[in-house]
C-alpha cells in the first residue's frame, strides 16, 4: 500500500506528475505575462492612431457644409434639399462660400494663399473639389399598357446593368462626356443603391467667380435630367496645427420615385503619420507588434504541426487564427478618398482585432474562481441556449415580418425588413415610437406592441435569464461540494508573491504549522460565504483532524509492511470518525428529505 501511494494509478511517480503540471503552470504563466506585454503594446498602438482632434475637425466641417442655410431661406440646407431646385440653390449658396475662403475676415488678405483656399483659416483646400453623376438609360423599365399615351420614358434604378454610359447634352466638355470607372476602385453604398465609380465627371475652378459660372451653365443646360440617379461632391483638406487630413465626400441621390435623398461622410484620417516624437514611440510599437506577430505566428504554425486536426477543437485557437489574419497590412491608393476608405477600413480591422485580443485573456485567467464559474456556466448551458435562441429568433422573425408588412409603408423603423428587426431590439431595450405605430394602424398597431412585448419582453427573455440562472446554481452547487478546477495557477502566483516578499524580508517565513493555520482559516471563511452555520464548521474541522492523524498513520510513504497492528486507542478513533461520518450522512439525507418536499410542493 505504502509503494502504491508513491505512483499514480497508470503508472507514473507522483513526484514526476507534479514536476509536469509545475512545468505547464509556469509555461503558462509565461505565455500569459508575454501576451499582457503585447496586449499593452497593441492597445498603446490603437489609441496612437487617432486623437480627439479628429471629431472636432469633421464637426467643425460637418457644420459649415451641412447645416449652412441658403441666404434668405433659412429652410434650404444640405440636409433639407429635397428638389433639384434646391439642390442648385445649394451648389451656388453654402457650396460655393464653403469652399472658397479668399481673405481674413475684414477682407485682408493675411497669408500668402498661392491661390488656395483655407477654410475657417486654417484648413488648407487640396487641389480642387470634384463633381461627379450617374445616370441609368431609358426605358430600362417598362410602362404599363394603360399609361403608354401618357409617359413613354421609364427610367429604372439605378444598377450596373442600368447605367447609362452614353455622352449626353453639349458634348464637348468632361461633364457631358461619360468616364469609367477606375479598376478596384470602391463602390458606393448609398440609401436606394450601391454605385461605383466613373460616371460624368468635372472639377471647380481656383477661382470662386469661374466656379459660380459654372454652375449656372450646367443649370441652365439641364446637367441634371430625369435620369440622374446619384451626385457625388468630393473634396480634401489638410490642417497642420494637428497634422490631419479631412476627407469629404457630400451625396444626393434621386431615387425612381422622385424627390432627392441626401447624405455624407466626414473622414479624419492621419496620413503623414510620423512628425513629433510620440509619433516615433508609435513607430517602435509597430515594429514591437511585428515581432510579436512573427513569434505568434510562429506558435501557431508549430501547434498547428504538433497536433494537426486536435489543433482546430479547441476555441482558443480558432481566436488566435482569426487574430492572425486580421491583422494584415491595407494598400493605398494616391486618391485622398481612396487612402481615407482604405485607411478607415484598416482602422476597423483594428478594432475588431483589439477586440478580440481583450477576450482572449479570458484564456489566461481561467485560473480565477469566479471566471472559471462563468466559463463553466456559460459551456454547460450552451446547448439549452441554443435550442432556446431558435424559439427565440422564429417568434421575433415573425413579429418582424409583421411589422414590415403592415406598417413599413408608413414608418421609416419599418420601412423595411432589416429596419425592422433592428427596431424591434431597440423596443425590447425601451426605445420605441409607439404613436407612429398606432398612427399607421389603429388596430392592429396596438396589438403588435403590446402580444409583442409581452412574448419576447416577459416570456422569453425571463426564459433566457432562467437558463443562465439554473446553470450558475448547478455550476456553484458543483464547486461547493469539491466538483472544481484546480486552481494551481492562481495559488501559485500566490506563492510566488509571498517568496519574493520573504526574500526581500518584508515578510517573515511561514512555518508548517502557520500554513496549516492559514488554510483552515481559508476554509472557514469559505463556509461561512457558502451558508454554513458554526456548528457544522466546526464538526468538519474535528472529522479533517481525525482523518489527517488517520491518514498520516495508515498512508504514510514510510511504511514498509502493509500488515500494522491497531492499538486500543486508534480503534477508539476509527470509531468516533465513523459516528461522526454517520451522523454527516443522517443530516445530508434530512436535507435532501426537506428539499424533495419542496420541489412536490412546488409541481402541485
Amino acid at each position: 500500500m505504502a509503494e502504491a501511494s508513491r505512483w499514480h494509478l497508470g503508472g507514473t511517480p507522483k513526484h514526476k506528475l507534479h514536476y509536469r503540471r509545475e512545468v505547464e503552470m509556469r509555461t503558462t504563466l509565461q505565455e500569459s505575462l508575454l501576451y499582457l506585454i503585447f496586449l499593452i503594446n497593441l492597445c498603446i498602438l490603437t489609441f496612437g492612431m487617432v486623437n480627439p482632434h479628429m471629431y472636432y475637425l469633421n464637426k467643425v466641417m460637418s457644420s459649415l457644409f451641412l447645416d449652412t442655410s441658403v441666404h434668405g431661406e433659412e429652410r434650404i440646407n444640405f440636409k433639407s434639399i429635397r428638389s433639384i431646385t434646391d439642390f442648385w440653390k445649394f451648389m451656388e449658396g453654402p457650396l460655393l462660400e464653403g469652399l472658397y475662403w479668399d481673405s481674413w475676415y475684414n477682407n485682408k488678405n493675411l497669408y500668402d494663399l498661392k491661390n488656395s483656399s483655407r477654410i475657417y483659416y486654417e484648413n488648407i483646400l487640396l487641389g480642387v473639389p470634384r463633381v461627379r453623376q450617374l445616370k441609368v438609360r431609358n426605358n430600362t423599365c417598362k410602362v404599363h399598357s394603360s399609361f403608354q399615351s401618357l409617359m413613354n420614358e421609364c427610367y429604372d434604378k439605378y444598377t450596373s446593368e442600368n447605367e447609362d454610359l452614353s455622352d449626353f447634352g453639349l458634348k464637348y466638355d468632361t461633364e457631358w462626356k461619360y468616364s469609367a470607372p477606375i479598376i478596384n476602385s470602391p463602390w458606393h453604398w448609398g440609401f436606394t443603391g450601391v454605385y461605383r465609380n466613373g460616371g460624368y465627371i468635372f472639377t471647380l475652378s481656383k477661382s470662386k467667380s469661374e466656379t459660380l459660372d459654372k454652375f449656372i451653365n450646367l443649370r441652365m443646360n439641364s446637367w441634371i435630367t430625369r435620369s440622374t440617379r446619384v451626385i457625388f461632391i468630393d473634396f480634401s483638406l489638410y490642417n497642420a496645427n494637428v497634422n490631419l487630413f479631412c476627407i469629404i465626400r457630400l451625396v444626393a441621390e434621386f431615387p425612381a420615385t422622385g424627390g432627392i435623398l441626401t447624405s455624407w461622410q466626414f473622414y479624419s484620417v492621419k496620413l503623414l503619420r510620423y512628425v513629433s516624437y510620440y509619433d516615433y514611440f508609435i513607430a517602435s510599437c509597430e515594429i514591437t507588434f511585428c515581432i510579436f506577430l512573427i513569434v505568434f505566428t510562429t506558435q501557431e504554425v508549430l501547434k498547428i504541426k504538433e497536433f494537426k486536426s486536435a489543433y482546430f477543437k479547441s476555441s482558443w485557437n480558432w481566436l488566435e487564427l482569426l487574430l492572425l489574419v486580421l491583422l494584415k497590412s491595407t494598400e493605398k491608393y494616391s486618391d485622398f478618398y481612396f487612402l481615407a476608405h482604405w485607411h478607415i477600413y484598416y482602422n476597423n480591422i483594428i478594432a475588431i482585432t483589439i477586440f478580440f485580443a481583450w477576450i482572449k485573456i479570458f484564456k489566461f485567467i481561467s485560473f480565477n474562481k469566479t471566471m472559471s464559474r462563468l466559463s463553466s456556466t456559460l459551456s454547460r448551458c450552451i446547448k439549452d441556449i441554443v435550442g432556446f435562441a431558435i424559439m427565440f429568433f422564429i417568434i421575433f422573425f415573425a413579429y418582424a415580418q409583421l411589422g414590415f408588412l403592415v406598417f413599413g409603408s408608413q414608418v421609416d423603423d419599418f420601412s423595411t425588413f432589416q429596419n425592422s428587426i433592428f427596431t424591434q431590439f431597440r423596443i425590447v431595450l425601451g426605445d420605441f415610437n409607439f404613436a407612429g405605430i398606432q398612427q399607421a394602424s389603429r388596430t392592429l398597431g396596438p396589438i403588435y406592441f403590446i402580444t409583442f412585448i409581452f412574448s419576447v419582453f416577459f416570456v422569453l427573455l425571463n426564459m433566457f435569464l432562467a437558463i443562465i440562472n439554473d446553470t450558475y446554481s448547478e455550476v456553484k452547487a458543483d464547486y461547493s461540494i469539491g466538483r472544481r478546477p484546480d486552481f494551481e495557477l492562481g495559488k501559485m502566483i500566490k506563492k510566488s508573491y509571498h517568496n519574493a516578499l520573504e526574500k526581500l524580508k518584508l515578510k517573515k517565513p511561514e512555518t508548517d504549522e502557520d500554513k496549516k493555520s492559514r488554510k483552515s482559516r481559508d476554509l472557514a471563511e469559505q463556509a461561512r460565504r457558502e451558508g454554513f452555520d458554526e456548528k457544522e464548521i466546526q464538526s468538519a474541522e474535528q472529522m479533517k483532524k481525525w482523518k489527517e492523524r488517520l491518514e498520516k498513520k495508515y498512508y504514510s510513504t514510510e511504511i514498509q509492511d502493509d500488515y500494522q497492528p491497531v492499538t486500543q486507542q486508534e480503534f477508539r478513533d476509527l470509531f468516533l470518525y465513523a459516528v461522526e461520518l454517520e451522523k454527516e450522512l443522517h443530516y445530508v439525507s434530512l436535507k435532501l428529505n426537506r428539499v424533495m418536499r419542496k420541489v412536490s410542493a412546488l409541481q402541485y
